[in-house]
């Protein structure tokens, strides 16, 4: 869902004429000057009382010379912790003496153990300082190789400014600092990442999104790779340069220096390490790794049932459907639009769902609007939201007009979010979904700060928005759902008026029917089209055979209306009746003598909405800080730091303030979140995707990439996202919307997009409202490459299945980008396009726009074709394939490795936990392979019975082992052998030998224990 539309861009555009919002000219003017001037006169610190303890040592650090008071006053007393918390993890902390410059609250960020036993001697990390001016250097022990060196320039440590300065060798390989759309290899000249949360339509290039990750990696080939966490949740920049030698440098506007390394030295053994300080992921539901549907902008509840059967008809395997805001009654969290979504109606399509082995999911906000209804009162009683100083809610604007955010460190905060999802989630008295997607929750706020006039900025943007037409039911018959989903008895009238409008205003039919606002609810009268202007037209739905009184609104930009002095009147005709009006508005523009009204405040639902009823002083920030407008300015593309998000000064409960908190506003709602799922259901895995997150958001939530664009540049840019959360951020139940969000698809971008999002953990598509809608059903050829992908991904769904386990047990990454697997060929550090689905499947995607050729690079490595198992002989060059259709993605098995498949794809994921497998052997160039399955109950959060089964193949000799515990009633129905002796097929100008020689056996081995197979 766009949080920022299109009719928003503007006011975001016109920040820049707001006295306060304007970062970037200030920007380049103080770090133009003072970056060599006030800096290079900053004294840095010295070192003194040294103290080495067991596994490091402590120091103080003074000011070695007259303040700079740069961005703000110079910290005279620092302290120095070392800490070796494993042989491969060094943590080096440096904070004020007095403890009070805020840090990251360990409630929401927990601090990974030290492990028994480790020290300098041991560690394959040595820590190495400079007395004077201060310095430290991290080295690796093997080789000597300088990992991080902090001589680059002198230490700043001030208020609201904080300056560490690395050198870098020359042309690094470097990746992380994430949330970005850059190159996944990042840009080492010039560059600046910047981190501060925000609402990012279209998530632009070079601009600051949802997500603060902070950890590189730093990946040097055969001298190894190294990851650097810097665990700070304040707005910072960090900039990448070779002026007067390479480097990375942070400036952050707070918070301390709390670094973690990481020694490797493999990429994946640097994901796993990070792992350890972040927290492993949270497995998710086997379900979840089905296909997904979504789509912004659903008139009701029979659309929605439509697309379920569209998909049916269409032979498309769906598996969960979800339903963005739609769903609420003016957009407000924890309610049904009692119109377009009754409850009745949504318990028989969650029923339909569920009996049909499908899934349901809705999306809840964490903006309650600012009326008086329960999920308002409850979050007042239980002191749940955000204040200001007079200890008054603090108002902002979302999508259901003004709002109140939610405190997540408020105790209150979490039994008030337990109690509306145990309410309005309540399997019998409201909706039962399956699973949680939660939105905005930088957090974003519409109104552009300092947003002195929340009521009338949600009146000028229209929010809450007008809802579309309410229809008496289904438009067409809708195959397979009960008689409620199908046409009704209804006539069809055709308004058309004739009237002159001014740019912004708007003409909209008010009266007497339910479909028009039942003559008390102006935010139900139905808005006219202008394809005939200036006549204003729809076709609405009637009641048959009544007398409906009516008029014409002018709605007005500021949310007023101008009513016409009397009403008309029709009958309606019988069932299935059309008619049409021609009629000529009475009043005038601008405002004759007609009387204008406010829009309702609080607009009158037909029938009572469904709502939810309620069944330290220290590390906490320096005072006298400017929390608004901080001398030193981040590139944040939205303005100010409180533009279009909470003002940064608001205070939270326990002390911390917005200002140092701000990132992880979507972490703590995702954690409260999950937690409030498990009090509805405390047995069931919980699977929530959210679209804000922070370092170690993985351990709670998966991630969707936000509000991308239909376009091929953002089919691009999904791969090196996902490899970004899944490999190095520890986020990997991760996917982008299939097909774009923004703006409309075509049939080629969305069938090349069908196969490729098939090859990413989570997998959905998704559209805004007013683009055209892209399900996959709506093209042939697209019908087509859905199919045919997750039909693929269907097979492959325990063999990924087993890969995001073991990085929910390991940290090891379940994708991975080319250079985890081939870390010492070089020519694998820069492919972003190209990668590894699990440890055994290569997925080499077309990667030229309305192309059916794909240029992909082939590793010094033997591979096979996925679909026709020819062997492949990788030279490390790139290779050319010709005539890639547009219903498939080129896939290689990689040598050495045995993946389980299931024998055939099913329409549901509950159906194919009942089909056998099939084991492909894929041998080394040795002849051996290897490989894993592990199978559970798919759905538990505590698993009572698991299997884990081992592969291994060598001299035609497979060899089952591992544990069993977990009862299946599948077995393996055949196994696979691929290639053979060479044809020498040869290809010189791809550069590739291939043979197509394979052997299958029919088998019926169970399951159920240990065993080896003379492979024939």
């Amino acid at each position: 869902m766009a949080a920022l539309v299109k009719r928003l861009l503007l006011a975001t555009l016109t920040i820049a004429s707001f006295s306060a919002a304007n970062p970037v000219p200030a920007l380049l003017e103080r770090q133009g000057s003072n970056s060599t001037s006030v800096l290079a006169a900053c004294p840095g610190y010295k070192a003194s009382h040294i103290q080495h303890t067991e596994n490091g040592l402590t120091a103080t650090l003074t000011l070695a010379g007259t303040a700079c008071n740069a961005y703000g006053t110079d910290l005279t007393d620092l302290t120095l912790t070392v800490e070796y918390q494993t042989d491969q993890r060094l943590h080096v902390k440096i904070q004020d003496a007095a403890n009070q410059v805020y840090q990251v609250p360990s409630s929401v960020f927990e601090r990974p153990a030290s492990s028994s036993g480790c020290s300098q001697s041991s560690s394959d990390l040595i820590f190495r300082h400079k007395n004077n001016p201060f310095s430290f250097t991290v080295t690796r022990r093997s080789n000597g190789e300088v990992l991080f060196d902090t001589s680059a320039a002198s230490l700043v440590f001030e208020s609201q400014y904080l300056r560490l300065r690395t050198n870098l060798p020359e042309n690094p390989s470097l990746y992380g600092l994430g949330e970005h759309t850059d190159p996944f290899m990042l840009n080492t000249t010039n560059y600046t990442r910047t981190i501060w949360n925000r609402d990012a339509y279209e998530v632009p290039p070079g601009t600051n999104l949802y997500g603060d990750h902070p950890v590189y990696f730093d990946h040097r080939g055969a001298n190894g790779t190294h990851g650097v966490f810097l665990l700070n949740s304040n707005g910072m920049n960090i900039v990448i340069d070779n002026t007067n030698g390479q480097y990375l440098e942070y400036n952050t506007i707070g918070g301390i220096l709390d670094f973690y390394f990481m020694s490797g030295p493999s990429p994946v053994q640097v994901a796993q390490q990070y792992s350890e300080v972040v927290g492993k992921s949270a497995m998710m539901p086997y379900w979840g790794f089905g296909f997904h549907q979504c789509r912004y902008g659903m008139q009701d509840v029979y659309e929605v049932a439509e697309v379920v059967a569209n998909y049916s008809q269409a032979g498309i395997p769906l598996e969960t459907m979800w339903t963005d805001i739609d769903y609420m009654y003016l957009r407000r969290v924890f309610t049904l639009d009692p119109d377009r979504f009754p409850l009745d109606l949504v318990q028989q399509l969650v029923t339909y769902l569920h009996t049909h082995q499908q899934h349901y999911i809705v999306m809840v906000d964490p903006a309650v609007a600012y009326q008086d209804y329960p999920a308002f009162n409850d979050g007042v009683s239980a002191n749940a939201f955000l204040t200001v100083g007079n200890g008054s809610v603090y108002k902002g604007v979302v999508w259901p007009g003004v709002t109140a955010f939610p405190d997540w460190f408020a105790p209150g905060t979490q039994g008030y979010w337990d109690g509306q999802f145990d309410s309005f989630f309540d399997p019998t008295t409201g909706v039962d979904i399956d699973a949680l997607w939660i939105d905005m929750n930088e957090a974003s706020n519409f109104c552009v700060y300092p947003c002195a006039d929340p009521e009338g900025q949600a009146a000028s943007m229209g929010d809450p928005p007008r809802p579309p037409a309410v229809r008496l039911g289904a438009p067409r018959p809708i195959p397979g759902f009960p008689a409620d989903f199908q046409p009704q008895c209804k006539a069809e009238v055709t308004f058309n008026v004739n009237a002159s409008t001014f740019f912004g205003e708007n003409i909209a039919v008010f009266g007497s029917a339910v479909t028009i606002g039942s003559g008390d609810d102006t935010m139900n009268a139905v808005g006219l089209g202008t394809a005939n202007y200036p006549i204003w037209s729809a076709t609405i739905d009637m009641p048959a055979n009544t007398v409906v009184t009516y008029q014409y609104l002018r709605a007005e930009p500021g949310g007023t209306y101008i009513f016409e002095a009397s009403n008309r009147t029709l009958t309606t005709g019988g069932c299935n009746s059309t008619q049409s009006t021609n009629d000529t508005i009475t009043t005038t523009s601008p405002p004759g003598s007609s009387k204008m009204f406010k829009r309702d405040a609080t607009p009158v639902a037909h029938g009572a909405p469904v709502v939810a009823r309620q069944a330290s002083g220290t590390e906490t920030g320096l005072p006298g800080r400017n929390l608004i407008d901080p001398e030193y300015t981040i590139n944040n593309v939205a303005g100010s730091l409180s533009n279009k998000t909470l003002d940064t000064d608001l205070v939270h409960y326990g002390g911390w303030v917005e200002y140092d908190t701000h990132n992880l506003y979507g972490a703590m709602m995702s954690e409260a979140s999950r937690l409030a799922m498990l009090s509805r259901r405390p047995t069931v895995r919980p699977m929530v995707i959210t679209r804000s997150t922070f370092a170690g958001s993985g351990r709670q939530v998966g991630h969707w990439l936000g509000d991308n664009a239909a376009d091929w540049s953002h089919y691009l840019i999904s791969i090196a996202e996902l490899l970004e959360f899944g490999a190095l951020f520890q986020l990997p139940m991760v996917g982008s919307d299939v097909c774009g969000y923004a703006g409309n698809t075509n049939e080629l971008l969305c069938a090349r997009w069908a196969t490729l999002g098939a090859f990413s953990p989570f997998y959905r598509n998704h559209g805004e409202q007013g683009a055209l809608p892209h399900e996959f059903y709506r093209w042939p050829l697209v019908a087509e490459a859905a199919r045919n992908a997750i039909a693929t991904r269907y097979q492959l769904l325990d063999y990924f299945y087993t890969a995001f386990y073991e990085q929910n047990q390991t940290g090891t990454p379940s994708v991975q980008p080319m250079f985890f697997v081939y870390p010492e060929d070089g020519n694998t550090n820069a492919l972003q396009y190209q990668y590894f689905f699990g440890p055994a499947i290569m997925v080499a995607p077309v990667t030229d726009e309305n192309s059916t050729t794909a240029e992909i690079y082939m590793p010094n490595d033997v591979f096979y074709d996925f679909y026709t198992h020819e062997q492949v002989q990788g030279t490390g060059s790139m290779v050319t394939l010709d005539n890639v259709p547009y219903t498939t993605i080129p896939l290689y098995y990689k040598g050495g490795s045995i993946v389980a498949l299931r024998a055939k794809s099913t329409n549901t994921t509950t159906e194919l936990r009942n089909q056998d497998f099939s084991i492909v052997i894929a041998p080394s160039q040795n002849g051996t392979a290897s490989g894993a399955l592990y199978l559970d109950d798919g759905n538990s959060l505590v698993q009572t019975a698991t299997s884990y089964i081992t592969f291994t193949y060598s001299r035609d000799s497979l060899v089952i082992g591992g544990s069993f515990g977990y009862q299946t009633n599948v077995s393996i129905s055949s196994i696979t052998v691929l290639g053979g002796p060479s044809s020498s097929n040869a290809n010189t100008s791809s550069n590739v030998v291939t043979s197509q020689k394979s052997k299958m056996q029919t088998t019926n081995i169970p399951l159920t224990g240990p065993r080896s197979i003379q492979v024939s």
